[in-house]
């Protein structure tokens, strides 16, 4: 066990020992024969402790002193595989799970060496993922792999040599997702279908995350932190540099796409299943129904809906992934999952106490109902309680901000804090009742603005415990609200007098103070049900994607250029070509129908439906556009051509 602390220690890159091993001169072929000759004879002979400690040399043989490069090394790699496959597929009678979990550790260590390509990579994940629910022994190894990749890729910078090794290819994410949303489905269902005992135990053992779960969330992760944390490096302005990180840029986007559809379609059918779940349950007559309506929110938050979605939602609002791509793409599957959480929400809420208290009416309700008009009795009827009924939305400002000091303050220790809460007509400042300091000079003074320049509101300072000072300033430190107006406020304390040998940590306790924009906190809410807050956030991502395809491409640089030229009048005026019956008709087409010689400013021209049929004979003229007379003012200067002046003929 000595060699398996070993290959524990190495396995972390910031100890000495992983430096010192990776420095040793690699193991020569025949001592690898040798090592794959005594697990053959500890194979026959059943002898476990000789096996896994085999194993464990594996492990650390793989991992630092390997490498193989002649073809006699190959064929020990060749062998030393078989005999790992050979104990990975042993019968479970036949093989404890200590020694499986130590041959899959000796795969997952080697999985460069015993699989040099990455197309043979690509087919052991496809066996392992595609078969492991059918063996136990590939399920383990599935496991293994994938959590070593999304260590891995956790520690990975986007676009770096070793990328593409750690992060797998479309094909095995979908077969990972199928697994994941499996998965999902069949831990709602558990909430249904198990006992009790069983319900109370799965309860405890959520919200941990599967191997292929934590992958999906290692590779969603490295993607859009790399999308929203990338930046250009100023230091370098070539165009090649520059045309590199646009590259980087749309390859990632292109990334996230892909990834974040099959997330979504993934989500669906997790939150389809959980809308029958509920349905089920609240139809259910079982004696336990509301403790497992209560839990079925925790259950659903270790599924991907909890894991995955809100990461993914809270991403998408980032301004480098509001594209128009984006939105055209993920529209449709978020209406959807607005729908599901919506209604499930509204499921989970007709069974709390506080929508019943809301729906149940008090004694006089039916007299008062009678008395109402028509009108209101019809509005009435159509009203429906939504999900949000009765819930009090968390605002960011309720809980309030503290400030304060270091407890007690020392000697010259000086602070200074602005608390600002944008929409806030004026702040309520609630202080601890052990705020002191040594001297009445040892002062906090509040400002109502950003900074000690503002106004004064108030200052505050000594104690009364009959130490420094053994007075304060004024009244003394506020036992009730202190009221200041406006968003913003600044703290300045500064502890001008030294610390007497006498006195003791009470009375330099310093201050602390509570800023609330609003005068009570009895309102503030521990938060949303989780199902209501994903429903809202989904609500709030739709809403974005919908105004980004209500606005269009973005301008382009041609269009900025020729602004004024689209912006002016004479263009605007003019007549292009015009569409009916799947015909086009330009101006210039010829017609035997006389048009009228002028088109009125004020009035819209729509030309006469035999205009589109192809005409015989000659030309017609134009109709005029008639021009507002400035217009024609400074064509005639720009031309030179004075006006036509008519003259009376003399006769």
């Amino acid at each position: 066990m000595c060699i398996h602390q070993l290959n524990l220690l190495a396995a972390s890159s910031n100890l000495p020992i992983s430096n010192f091993l990776g420095k040793q001169h690699p193991i020569e072929a025949h001592h690898l024969s040798s090592i794959c000759d005594i697990m053959e004879k500890a194979m026959v002979n059943g002898d476990t402790c000789i096996i896994r400690c085999i194993l464990v040399v594996f492990q650390v043989v793989f991992k630092f002193f390997f490498s193989p490069q002649t073809e006699r090394n190959r064929d020990i790699v060749r062998r030393s595989g078989l005999l790992l496959w050979q104990l990975l597929m042993a019968p479970r009678d036949q093989i404890c799970s200590e020694i499986q979990k130590e041959v899959c550790l000796a795969i997952s260590s080697g999985l460069n060496i015993l699989y040099p390509g990455e197309a043979e990579i690509n087919n052991l994940l496809k066996l392992v993922l595609t078969e492991g629910e059918r063996n136990s022994g590939l399920s383990q190894l599935r496991d293994v792999i994938l959590t070593n990749l999304a260590e891995q890729l956790q520690n990975n910078r986007f676009g770096s040599e070793d990328d593409d090794h750690y992060r797998l290819n479309d094909e095995l994410l979908h077969y990972i997702l199928k697994i994941v949303v499996r998965e999902s489905c069949v831990l709602i269902t558990k909430c249904q279908t198990v006992s009790k005992d069983d319900f109370q135990r799965l309860l405890s053992t959520v919200p941990a995350a599967s191997s292929c779960l934590r992958y999906l969330m290692a590779v969603q992760n490295h993607l859009l932190s790399n999308t929203i944390l990338i930046k250009p490096d100023d230091s370098d302005d070539s165009d090649s540099s520059l045309q590199g990180e646009t590259l980087k840029v749309q390859e990632l986007k292109t990334s996230i796409l892909s990834l974040a559809t099959q997330i979504l379609t993934g989500c669906d059918e997790v939150l389809e299943m959980l809308q029958q779940v509920t349905t089920a349950l609240i139809n259910s007559d079982i004696s336990d129904r509301e403790q497992r309506l209560k839990g079925l929110e925790q259950i659903t938050k270790a599924t991907m809906l909890g894991h995955l979605l809100p990461v993914l939602l809270t991403s998408l609002m980032h301004p480098n992934l509001q594209t128009l791509t984006m939105a055209d793409a993920l529209m449709p599957q978020l209406v959807q999952l607005v729908l599901y959480t919506s209604q499930t929400a509204l499921l989970l809420k007709t069974q709390s106490p506080v929508f019943s208290e809301l729906n149940s009416s008090p004694s006089c309700a039916p007299e008062q109902k009678g008395k109402q008009l028509p009108d209101e009795r019809m509005l009435e009827e159509k009203e429906e309680p939504g999900f949000l009924t009765g819930l009090k939305i968390p605002a960011p400002w309720a809980a309030g901000k503290t400030v304060e000091t270091v407890h007690p303050v020392r000697d010259n220790y000086k602070f200074k804090e602005t608390v600002h809460i944008p929409g806030a007509r004026c702040l309520y400042l609630r202080f601890d009742n052990r705020c002191s300091s040594q001297y009445d000079y040892d002062k906090l003074v509040i400002y109502a603005g950003p900074s000690t320049n503002s106004r004064k509101v108030a200052e505050y300072g000594g104690n009364t415990l009959g130490y420094g000072s053994r007075s304060v300033l004024g009244t003394g430190w506020p036992k009730d609200l202190v009221k200041v107006e406006g968003d913003t406020v600044t703290f300045s304390f500064e502890m001008r007098s030294g610390r007497e040998h006498n006195t003791p940590d009470k009375a330099m306790w310093g201050f602390a103070c509570t800023v609330r924009a609003q005068e009570s906190s009895e309102d503030v809410s521990g938060g949303l049900p989780f199902l209501v807050d994903l429903a809202l956030g989904l609500s709030v991502l739709a809403c974005s994607m919908l105004r980004i395809l209500y606005n269009g491409p973005e301008i382009t640089k041609d269009e900025e250029t020729c602004q004024e030229l689209l912006r002016s009048k004479l263009l605007q005026r003019c007549q292009w070509q015009v569409e009916a019956n799947g015909v086009i008709s330009p101006a210039l087409t010829p017609s035997p129908s006389p048009l009228p010689l002028t088109i009125e400013e004020d009035r819209e021209f729509t030309y006469p439906s035999d205009v589109l049929v192809p005409p015989v004979g000659h030309y017609f003229d134009l109709p005029r556009i008639r021009l507002p007379p400035g217009i024609m003012i400074k064509l005639r200067e720009i031309s030179g051509r004075a006006r036509p002046q008519f003259r009376p003929s003399i006769k």
